[in-house]
């Protein structure tokens, strides 16, 4: 291979919360890149999540990875736990001596939004919405603040907060209090990373996907990735859906971008990424969800097929 098809040969990657879903795809794309993949998560073969998904594993993500042409290592995290993000990072130094790349991705939240979803402050559980904040929030600062004296030991480190919806989607109310916190977050703490980063030659930037068809997600509608258009019969708009593979391929470009910097602080999205790069999403398309929600608040005649 050369380093046109493997621009990320010898670069080493941490994505935290990579069981599943966009972690899960960023990493396998990272790998497919070349690079070396540590990633994270709390769900093994042994033992399930408070997600509840026992079929998505860490050590199957790292298979993944390894698979696609890099090299993926599973290290189980609790990414609330200090001392075990400590480890992670330790363990990285002592077997790596550098890290390129950081991906917070850490959430597995849904299960708590689902029951918050359309409540107001106070009727929502308490303990449920600062649990929100606890592993969407809570969870990026700890690895950033203890990963990043590793990444800037050498310049052109990058950082990617993973979130829900671009900083001009979101300047709408996000479903429920605790998940609009959640989700503004990781955009805010991208543009103050990328203030620290700046003096040290590394870029922060906030990634969100569009419309996600996860494993749950496709869960949710019955469907999976082989006939996930059946579920447009129920919600026409899916279709401008994505699968992770699109968020995935848009961080792997990032990464190998010599001139990312100028991105540094910004909100992106995966839509806005492929049409930079020229990548697509695994079925060949460009979709670009945020600009289809946002078009139809003024037009509900909108095209998805403008859009995808």
């Amino acid at each position: 291979m050369t380093t046109e098809t493997k621009p990320l040969s010898g670069r080493i990657a941490l994505v935290a919360g990579a069981t599943r879903g966009a972690g899960r795809a960023i990493a396998v794309q990272l790998g497919a890149a070349g690079a070396t993949v540590y990633v994270t998560g709390r769900t093994t073969r042994e033992r399930t999540s408070e997600v509840g998904r026992a079929s998505e594993t860490i050590e199957e993500t790292a298979e993944l990875v390894t698979a696609a042409g890099g090299e993926g290592i599973a290290v189980v995290a609790d990414h609330l736990r200090v001392e075990q993000v400590r480890a992670v990072v330790a363990r990285i130094d002592a077997e790596q001596g550098r890290l390129d790349i950081l991906v917070n991705d850490i959430w597995g939240g849904e299960h708590l939004l689902v029951p918050a979803f359309g409540k107001k402050i106070w009727e929502t559980d308490l303990d449920s919405g600062l649990r929100m904040l606890e592993l969407g929030v809570k969870t990026h600062a700890i690895t950033s603040a203890v990963a990043l004296p590793l990444l800037v030991r050498h310049p052109g480190g990058l950082v990617v907060e993973v979130t829900d919806g671009t900083a001009e989607y979101n300047t709408r109310f996000r479903e429920n209090f605790f998940y609009d916190l959640t989700k503004n977050a990781p955009i805010r703490m991208a543009f103050a990373l990328a203030h620290d980063l700046k003096d040290v030659d590394g870029t922060a930037v906030a990634v969100t996907p569009g419309w996600l068809r996860s494993e749950q997600m496709l869960d949710h509608f019955g469907v999976s990735e082989a006939n996930w258009r059946d579920a447009t019969e129920k919600l026409p708009d899916f279709a401008v859906a994505e699968s992770p593979v699109y968020v995935g391929r848009a961080v792997a470009a990032l990464a190998a971008d010599p001139e990312r910097a100028r991105w540094n602080g910004r909100s992106l999205s995966s839509g806005q990424l492929a049409k930079e790069y020229g990548f697509t999403d695994a079925d060949g398309s460009q979709p670009d969800a945020w600009g289809f929600i946002i078009a139809k608040e003024t037009d509900e005649n909108v095209s998805v097929d403008d859009y995808r």
